[in-house]
């Protein structure tokens, strides 16, 4: 007999559940189920497992799953991953309904001040993660995975990205470090994914590979809408070939940084005050405007520091960074305050916007205000500032 097991167990796990299945020749199906939620769902979970039992073909094992008020998603990705741990020539994916609150859209330009980082392997994340009102969520099969639950993660994923309502926010996956990341698009592409962050990027030719596979599975599962790219600049290299990454190619939206690897990179350590990265910075801010994509600065690691938050993201925006990482739900706020247009912006913006459309109705291809011309990257400036203003006013 073998055995494989998936999940987490024990006192403190919740929103997760833990799956065992030893195979044996003969005695059909025996099924155990402890669950917290035995009263209302035991039933349900007790089905989807002897269904997925005759989807996989599995007709004689013992099974032994314990219950922390999982997720029919993350059961199914659990009991999915056992019996692939089990017999690794399994191709078969058994796949949740999708969620039709998940079929919306992104667009290339669209607002991108919070992302949340949500780790590949850990459910218990997920079904708040949109109630705090993060312009991304990202679903992150990278860092935060450790290196044997690499393949728990892309069935976490690919699950959520179906099943998991995350109430409009950009849904975003960064995939592993190239080549391995490669492999991971087979489980976010075809799912309504709108982002793929790429990391530790240091040549064009890692964008140019990403978009290679992409279109290739796009083609085969017949996917109409665009799937943007967010290259992460994270080394002495990759800063400069910045420019190079960031107009490799015409799916790529932003450019962001990660600090913690570029100064292990160039031998420092990273600050609040930043002078170590300064350079780096301002070469990839550059890059991205000079690409006519979006500039997006890195997390801010200490979730305890509002303040240092605060001016960590005014700093940002001041050197015309967009957007700003997140590892928890509370720093969101801070970040769309400090990214928020003043009052001098936003009445600029309007002014704008208004001889815009000035010129637009009386069929004019020249925009000015008074004797100043306005050219489209100004005015798109002024859009977004707006549109970032009707954001603020609705969270």
């Amino acid at each position: 007999m073998a055995k494989a097991t998936a999940g987490k167990q024990g006192n403190k796990v919740r929103s997760d559940c833990y799956v065992e299945i030893t195979s044996k020749r003969i005695g059909g199906i025996k099924l155990e189920v402890k669950s917290k939620v035995n009263v209302m769902y035991g039933s349900s979970i007790k089905e989807t497992i002897l269904d997925m039992c005759g989807f996989f073909d599995i007709k004689h094992a013992n099974i032994y799953v314990e219950d922390y008020g999982a997720l029919p998603s993350t059961l199914m990705a659990r009991f999915e991953l056992a019996i692939k741990r089990l017999n690794p020539k399994i191709e078969k994916e058994y796949l949740p309904v999708f969620n039709k609150k998940n079929k919306y859209k992104t667009s290339k330009d669209r607002l991108r001040r919070s992302r949340l980082y949500l780790p590949g392997n850990e459910p218990k994340f997920y079904p708040n993660a949109g109630l705090h009102k993060p312009d991304g969520v990202i679903l992150d099969l990278e860092d935060s995975v450790a290196p044997t639950e690499k393949d728990a993660a892309q069935l976490i994923v690919r699950n959520s990205l179906r099943a998991v309502n995350f109430y409009g926010a950009e849904r975003m996956v960064r995939i592993n470090q190239l080549p391995a990341g490669l492999d991971d698009l087979q489980f976010v592409v075809p799912h309504n994914v709108h982002v793929i962050l790429i990391p530790k990027v240091e040549t064009a030719e890692q964008i140019i590979a990403v978009e290679e596979k992409v279109e290739e599975l796009r083609k085969l599962h017949k996917i109409k809408e665009e799937i943007y790219f967010m290259p992460i600049i994270e080394s002495a290299l990759g800063v400069v070939n910045a420019y190079q990454i960031a107009s490799a190619g015409k799916l790529n939206c932003a450019l962001a940084i990660g600090l913690e690897d570029y100064t292990a990179d160039i031998g420092t350590q990273r600050t609040n005050e930043g002078k170590e990265s300064f350079y780096a910075r301002t070469v990839l801010v550059n890059a991205a405007k000079a690409a006519g994509i979006q500039a997006i600065d890195t997390v801010f690691s200490d979730v305890t520091d509002m303040d240092g938050l605060r001016k960590s993201v005014i700093e940002a925006k001041s050197l015309g960074f967009e957007g700003k990482g997140c590892i928890h739900p509370r720093q969101i706020k801070i970040v769309h305050e400090a990214f928020a247009p003043s009052k001098e912006e936003i009445e600029k913006a309007k002014k704008i916007v208004a001889a815009f459309e000035e010129a637009k109705a009386k069929g004019l291809g020249v925009v000015s205000i008074g004797s100043k011309m306005i050219d489209a990257p100004v005015v798109k400036r002024a859009i977004n500032i707006l549109k970032m203003v009707e954001l603020f006013e609705e969270n």
